[in-house]
């Protein structure tokens, strides 16, 4: 029979079966395979928050996040302002420890965001520019997929369960991070009819995402709820996570229309029409427009700071070309530069493909395929030629984008 310091207390195997083992007090023994079980199950379970340390985080200033938007996003000052103090005010409160109550018994309550603007005018970008900036676990989820509990689609729970892998389950870390909601508009209310079936796709979502953009502490499975029910939950204190949300909210220029035109009775009426400008209606967005559209006003009213992107008209457009840091003239010229060849871009073809995007109404968003279609056969033969330049010109572009492909943009 072998002594009890020659067997694993853990698992029973000898010293023969093992490689090597780890001697305790009391003639007590644990052999390598079960310490190395030991650390994955601590790895597997160490989701325990601890305090977030806030003091070492770095804190632009609202100018200075403007200046680092400039380089990344081109326009939309209106909407850096907004963002830039709203984030400001965020992480300078979060530091200062200034979410609790103070010796005056001043809780300063934090500020999530609500963008509204039409598709391809940089709402996503925007807000994943500004958390490259602070550093800070970043994520964007889509709102059509989310739906009641219990229905087929994906819980509010799984917008946290992302943040955590954006932080690599580093829960005080992800307690720091912003979450970007895209597609807000798309769990609006769907009609103000009662009716037998229940709205799970839309105000139902919105409910249940009241507690998440208040804060509160949620517990959020880590793999997914609905696949793995038996997973321990992680607690999640949403207090100090920034929501940004955004939407095209198509259709909402006409609700805004007819409130601004609501007046047309009086001496004044006329006068106060012509001030508007008809066509740039988003800027005139207000909470009743959101309420009007199918928000409900509680999910409003944790949305305080409002905020619209304007639509690009052409000069926009070709900033977005050729400006900024990775505009995409830039991104193609390092695509070819890694396989040693010069790419040569006339401003004839820029301003064709800016045509295009316009004609089609793709916004931002459409250049890159717009791009795509008139390089896609020169990124086919170039890294097999001996070329070391190549000059895209407007008779070539036009050529490209005359081919049937381009039609896959035009549907879209």
């Amino acid at each position: 029979m072998a002594k009890k310091d020659d067997v694993c207390s853990f698992c029973g195997r000898t010293r023969r079966d093992i490689r090597f083992a780890i001697q305790g007090i009391g003639g007590v023994m644990i052999c390598d395979e079960c310490v190395r079980s030991a650390g994955e199950i601590l790895r597997e379970n160490s989701f325990t928050p601890s305090t977030a340390n806030t003091n070492n985080l770095t804190i632009a200033k609202p100018q200075e996040i403007k200046a680092y938007l400039d380089e990344y996003v081109i326009g939309q000052d209106d909407a850096k302002k907004y963002l830039s103090v709203a984030v400001y005010n965020h992480y300078k409160r979060l530091r200062s420890n200034a979410g609790r109550a103070s010796k005056d018994d001043v809780e300063i309550e934090k500020s999530n965001i609500i963008m509204v603007g039409e598709t391809g005018t940089g709402k996503t970008l925007l807000a994943r520019t500004i958390a490259k900036l602070l550093d800070v676990p970043f994520t964007i989820v889509d709102a059509t997929v989310l739906t009641e509990a219990g229905y087929v689609g994906e819980d509010v729970e799984s917008i946290l369960s992302r943040l955590l892998q954006a932080a690599d389950y580093d829960v005080p870390r992800a307690e720091q991070g912003i979450v970007f909601i895209d597609e807000i508009d798309k769990i609006a209310r769907k009609s103000d009819n009662p009716s037998i079936t229940r709205d799970v796709s839309g105000e139902g979502v919105q409910q249940g995402l009241l507690k998440l953009l208040e804060g509160s502490i949620v517990n959020v499975p880590p793999q997914g709820g609905r696949k793995h029910p038996e997973q321990k939950m992680i607690a999640v204190n949403t207090q100090n996570i920034l929501f940004i949300c955004g939407g095209a909210f198509d259709g909402i220029k006409q609700k805004i229309a007819s409130r601004l035109n609501s007046r047309t009775v009086g001496y004044t009426a006329q006068k106060d029409k012509a001030a508007i400008d008809f066509n740039n209606l988003l800027q005139y967005v207000a909470p009743q427009d959101l309420k009007s559209f199918g928000l409900i006003p509680e999910i409003i009213g944790r949305l305080p700071v409002l905020t619209y992107l304007q639509p690009l008209d052409r000069d926009a457009l070709r900033r977005i070309l050729v400006e900024p840091k990775n505009s995409l003239i830039k991104q193609y010229s390092k695509l070819f530069e890694i396989d040693g060849v010069e790419l040569e871009i006339s401003d004839e073809v820029i301003d064709l493909i800016v045509d295009k995007a316009i004609e089609f109404k793709v916004g931002a968003r459409g250049l890159r395929s717009i791009c795509e279609n008139i390089l896609m056969d020169k990124m086919f033969e170039i890294p097999s030629s001996n070329t070391n330049k190549l000059t895209i010109d407007a008779e070539y572009a036009r050529k490209q984008l005359s081919d049937e492909r381009m039609t896959r943009i035009q549907a879209s």
